[in-house]
Parts: structure tokens; C-alpha cells; sequence
């Protein structure tokens, strides 16, 4: 599969779960070329949300984040059970050719990717891709979700599942990108079960390992020109966040979701 029509490329901010995804993409597609923007600050995250969502809220999340980022020395024992379950591979292999960027929204960057001229972008981990960067690229361009469209669109899709006791929707969807937030077209789905011992700093990692296959078919489909999207899943639409650490709390101590 060197044929420049098999070329695939992978857009990310990095991170163990893009490369558990992108080192098992590489064993199905040879021809993969990653770039790797420089993930936003803390506080441009926090001045963003703080706009949307008021400064309590947006702090609140915050701090369940960092709390989050400190207690994984906790669940390193699942997560290498996780990765051990699936097969895959925790570190970027040597092989896979890489290209940084500061930003994917970069013109720099876009004249990289069409200068490649890949036949799929394939987006993991990254930040909204701008309307100027979406119309620059010339090839499909798909994203891997950690939760079900579009109940549980923007982040933490598959905790916000079990809080809401919908635990028939803890799963990931892979689709096209539009200039929403996992408001693309649906090209598959799929739902996991979660160990009693998966937390949030866990269940990302479960659903990104848990489906290499819909992004394998997913991305197949793109290079064969058999694309078959269809809309999201019926039913409401909500962008989610993380939880502030009160609610994090609360929901850890009175239904044992961590």
C-alpha cells in the first residue's frame, strides 16, 4: 500500500491514546504521516471556557482535570491492562514519520498536508479544526470520538454516559468533520463495557483501544471511495465537558462513578 491514493494522514495533539490508535493504524496502512500540533495552554483552555461557561464552572473543571492528571499514578495498573487487552502499543514506533506544527490550523500546516496530498485525514486528540483549515484540505477528513453522537458530543462522551445511567451508549463514534464539535456525519459506531475499576482518566483510553476497528473500516472506506455517512444517532444533542470537581465528587462518592 505505498500508492500515493492509499497515503494516510493523522492530525493530533498527541498523547498515549492517539498513539495506541496511530500505531495500530500504521500496521493496516503503510503510507501514514503524522502531524502533531503543540496542545493549547491551560489558560487559553480555561479563558475559552470561562467564556462560555462563566469562571466557577470553568475552574471547577479545571481542577477535576488536574485532579485527574494526579491521581494516574492510580490507574496505571489498568491502563497497561488496557493496552495489554487490545494489543497495542503505548509509545509513537520509531517508523511513523512525524511533522510538527504549532497549531493544524496553521497555513504552514495546510500547505504540508496538501503538499502530501493524502487520500484520508484521519483527526485524534486535536483541537476544532478551523472553516479555513476544513476547506483547504483536499480529501475526506474523519474523527475519532470518545462517545456516542450526538448525546455525548465534545469531551468525556463515555463518563457522562454512565452518570446518566445510559451505560448502552458508553462507546465511540468515528465520522466526518464539519465546522461543529462531533456534529459530522456518522460513519460508525461502538459501544464498550467498562471494568468496575475504569475511572475518567481511564475511559478514554478503553474507548479509543476498544475501537482501532471503526477507525480501521472507517478509513478503508475513504481510500476504496466507499464512503457511506449517515446522520447521528436520533435523539437530543449536547456538548459536553468535563465535570466540575464538585460534581466529579459527588457522583464518585454516591454512585461510585470516579
Amino acid at each position: 500500500m505505498t500508492d500515493i491514493n492509499n497515503r494516510l494522514l493523522v492530525m493530533t495533539a498527541g498523547g498515549l491514546n492517539p498513539n495506541v490508535m496511530i500505531n495500530a493504524l500504521a500496521a493496516r496502512f503503510p503510507d501514514i504521516h503524522v502531524f502533531v500540533e503543540q496542545p493549547e495552554s491551560k489558560a487559553a483552555i480555561l479563558r475559552r471556557r470561562a467564556r462560555r461557561l462563566g469562571w466557577i464552572a470553568a475552574a471547577g473543571q479545571m481542577a477535576t482535570m488536574v485532579a485527574s492528571r494526579l491521581g494516574k499514578r492510580f490507574t496505571l495498573k489498568r491502563t497497561r491492562e488496557i493496552i495489554a487487552e487490545h494489543g497495542l502499543l503505548p509509545d509513537l514506533h520509531h517508523a511513523v514519520p512525524v511533522t510538527q506544527f504549532s497549531s493544524l490550523n496553521d497555513a504552514e500546516c495546510h500547505k504540508a498536508a496538501n503538499t502530501l496530498q493524502p487520500a484520508a485525514i484521519f483527526t485524534i486528540s486535536c483541537r476544532l479544526l478551523s472553516p479555513d483549515t476544513l476547506q483547504s484540505l483536499q480529501c475526506p477528513v474523519i474523527n475519532f470520538h470518545a462517545g456516542i453522537n450526538p448525546a455525548y458530543r465534545g469531551q468525556m462522551g463515555g463518563y457522562w454516559a454512565l452518570v446518566e445511567k445510559d451505560r448502552g451508549n458508553f462507546g465511540a463514534t468515528v465520522h466526518l468533520v464539519d465546522r461543529g464539535v462531533d456534529t459530522g456525519a456518522t460513519l460508525y459506531e461502538k459501544r464498550l463495557k467498562p471494568s468496575p475499576s475504569d475511572t475518567i482518566a481511564t475511559y478514554p483510553l478503553l474507548l479509543t483501544a476498544g475501537s482501532v476497528d471503526i477507525a480501521v473500516s472507517a478509513i478503508e472506506d475513504a481510500l476504496s471511495g466507499s464512503l457511506s455517512p449517515k446522520p447521528p444517532s436520533p435523539g437530543k444533542s449536547v456538548l459536553r465537558f468535563p465535570p466540575p470537581i464538585w460534581t466529579w465528587l459527588w457522583h464518585g462518592l454516591t454512585k461510585r462513578i470516579w
